[in-house]
């Protein structure tokens, strides 16, 4: 059925005749005769097989699957193998990258519209590179760091490129599971967000008076307020607030946190009815609709831009807009509250962790300076000491509480918190600080 060739220099080739009558060549290359007979023996077997439509034996395909990548391409062009259906990088050798990031998409079934658009921006910037085309194994960490330099070179935001980096991290890492690739080419990439020093701005209390004034109705400052001084996001946190989650008795918010809820125990939180909050919670609940549900009942149209008519209130207001927006609000907030409450139950409150607190959220103020070298001043002259007040954002009295509320799980009565009883050393030892002086420590 075959037979050897021998070439000069020691060459050797197989000679065979195809199923279709044609004369067909594979090149050894230098070789024993011993090796040649070896390799003719397992030849004859795939031409054996390959006329007769049967498997070859086991001894075979472990001789096959033992070649290396040029022979076995030999056989490959003479119709004795097939390309190799084996090993990670030979699954994906049809998988695209077109591909991958529309099936992984449209499996993600458990994910919130908001992180589908993070998707669809990442995917747009792997495609716009790479194209659609591209097929997985062509793509090595050489190719993943130029892609990342590339993001930078458009101008993007280091946040940006590294939170897109993490997203093709992932995107990858599921063709790992998958058993397409044999390693990730995106792992190595940075992909960690720091927080940015230069997007930081406390929100003064000069600026929050005026914007409250500009505002248009109750709810706009509702809305306001609930980020300024409650700490809520905005706009997820604050139009899903039920009247039903306003506990006025014990002074506390119910507050559904969409963002954090697939960590556990991150689906809610407890927030106090601040004594600078309550006032427009009160006023708003006062003009609600009779059996109204939620908190916020005119700005609920799907797609409402509230960035945009916040920044028309800015205007009207004289205030110029600040890097983020309604981050910034909880950003300052927990600022001011971690001057007088510890830190971990500032972070339950406002919903986040220590960790982010002190990346992304914590400011350091140019009066926290001017405030501790008066501190300092004072200090080598008692007489001059500032006078020290309880440092405790719950101690004012409540104001004008909403008489006979009766909706559901909101109590009839609203009681100021001092009216509460307490022994003589309280919960804990009561601290005090000046008002407004306490620089913050971040590490």
């Amino acid at each position: 059925m075959a037979s050897i060739g021998r070439d000069p220099n020691g060459r050797r080739r197989i000679l065979f005749v195809a199923g279709d009558g044609s004369r067909k060549t594979i090149r050894l290359g230098k070789c024993s005769q011993k090796q040649a007979e070896a390799a003719k023996v397992k030849i004859e077997a795939l031409i054996g097989s390959r006329l007769t439509g049967t498997t070859v034996d086991d001894e075979v395909s472990r001789w096959l699957a033992d070649l290396p990548d040029d022979m076995y391409g030999k056989l490959i062009a003479v119709g004795l193998a097939k390309p190799r259906a084996a090993g990670p990088d030979a699954a994906a050798s049809g998988m695209t990258l077109g591909r991958l990031l529309d099936e992984y998409v449209r499996s993600r079934v458990d994910v919130k519209k908001n992180t589908r658009l993070v998707y669809g921006r990442t995917c747009k910037y792997l495609l716009g590179y790479f194209g659609a085309d591209k097929l997985l194994p062509q793509i090595n960490e050489g190719d993943a760091d130029a892609w990342r330099l590339h993001l930078l070179g458009q101008g993007l935001a280091a946040n940006t490129v590294n939170r897109t980096c993490g997203m093709a991290r992932q995107f990858f890492r599921a063709a790992v599971r998958r058993k397409l690739l044999a390693s990730n080419p995106f792992g190595d990439l940075q992909a960690s967000v720091k927080g940015n020093k230069a997007r930081e701005f406390f929100v003064s209390p000069a600026d929050t008076e005026k914007i409250l004034a500009a505002c248009p109705n109750i709810e706009w400052k509702l809305i306001f307020a609930l980020a300024r001084y409650g700490g809520l996001r905005t706009p997820s946190e604050t139009l899903l607030l039920r009247w039903s989650d306003v506990n006025w008795e014990q002074g506390r918010l119910f507050v559904r946190s969409p963002k954090t809820e697939h960590h556990e125990g991150g689906e809610s939180r407890l927030v106090p009815l601040f004594p600078e909050l309550k006032p427009y919670l009160y006023e708003a609940f006062e003009a609600a609709e009779p059996g109204a549900q939620f908190v916020i009942a005119k700005h609920r149209k799907t797609g409402a831009n509230l960035r945009t008519h916040m920044l028309r209130i800015m205007a009207k207001a004289g205030v110029k807009p600040w890097p983020k927006l309604f981050q910034n609000l909880r950003s300052t907030r927990q600022t001011e509250l971690c001057e007088c409450w510890p830190e971990h139950i500032v972070c339950a409150w406002i919903g986040n962790s220590k960790l982010v607190a002190r990346e992304h959220y914590l400011q350091v103020r140019d009066e926290d300076f001017l405030r501790a070298a008066e501190s300092a001043s004072a200090a080598q002259n008692p007489a001059q000491q500032p006078s020290v007040t309880l440092c405790n954002p719950m101690q004012k009295a409540s104001e004008g509480a909403p008489r006979n509320a009766v909706f559901q799980g909101v109590a009839s009565d609203c009681k100021s918190l001092q009216d509460k009883g307490m022994g003589g050393r309280g919960l804990e030892p009561l601290t005090s600080c000046v008002s407004s002086t306490r620089s913050i420590h971040l590490s």
